[in-house]
């Protein structure tokens, strides 16, 4: 099964788009909680010396553009070396 790569790239990226979304909705509702869970995520024992969180708009615009573009080019590349690697052994 061959992949669409730009369908395939513009699917992961709107996903992508969506989690950081809800991601900053939470951080923004929960800032406390967000802390904890970043703390278990990278596993921090003692996150209380960073400062607190604010969540900004343009904050989440400087953010969800890095992450879109990787993941776009990410996911691209992906499926192009996949589309690649199923040619050569048929």
């Amino acid at each position: 099964m061959k992949f669409n790569a730009q369908k395939f790239a513009l699917a992961a990226t709107i996903t992508m788009s969506v989690a950081y979304a809800i991601c900053t909705a939470f951080t923004a509702l929960n800032p406390d909680l967000a802390m904890k869970f970043l703390g278990w995520i990278i596993h921090l024992t003692n996150v209380d010396k960073f400062t607190a969180i604010e969540v900004t708009f343009g904050g989440f615009i400087i953010g969800i553009v890095p992450i879109l573009a990787y993941t776009y080019l990410g996911t691209y590349l992906f499926a192009s070396l996949y589309n690649r690697s199923i040619q050569q052994n048929a």
